[in-house]
């Protein structure tokens, strides 16, 4: 058994969970065509605010040729990467469209605004 990755593992999750619920919940508003037509757009992401939410990803996505011990799976790099592919793969992990337990149980936790900001974010690296 290697118990510094499942802790490791362990402290990213916790650590997630903690940043996304001091998010306070949005007001509840009446469905009108304007509000239909803005959630159907992609939310504007706030790179500000997706470097906080972006913690967690930088103790795998952040280690040069880093590849996770079981299951072995190469880590890809994310910053730089295009804001829409960003977007795409963590919704897809988050619906399960895409399967990698540890990245699932990340997305699982963002919402569509945070998957915003994360792209943002990211993205906007060098």
């Amino acid at each position: 058994m290697r118990p510094l990755p499942i802790a490791a593992s362990l402290a990213l999750l916790l650590a997630a969970f903690a940043v996304t619920a001091q998010d306070p919940p949005a007001p509840a508003a009446a469905e009108t065509p304007a509000t239909a037509a803005a959630a159907a757009a992609p939310a504007a992401g706030d790179a500000a605010r997706g470097k906080g939410l972006a913690y967690t990803c930088r103790g795998c996505h952040g280690v040069t040729g880093y590849k996770n011990a079981y299951p072995s799976y190469h880590v890809p790099k994310i910053g730089g990467q295009s804001e829409t592919y960003l977007r795409n793969a963590l919704t897809e992990y988050r619906t399960g469209k895409r399967k990698h337990p540890t990245m699932q149980a990340q997305a699982e936790s963002f919402s569509e605004q945070d998957i915003a900001d994360l792209a943002a974010y990211l993205s906007s690296l060098k």
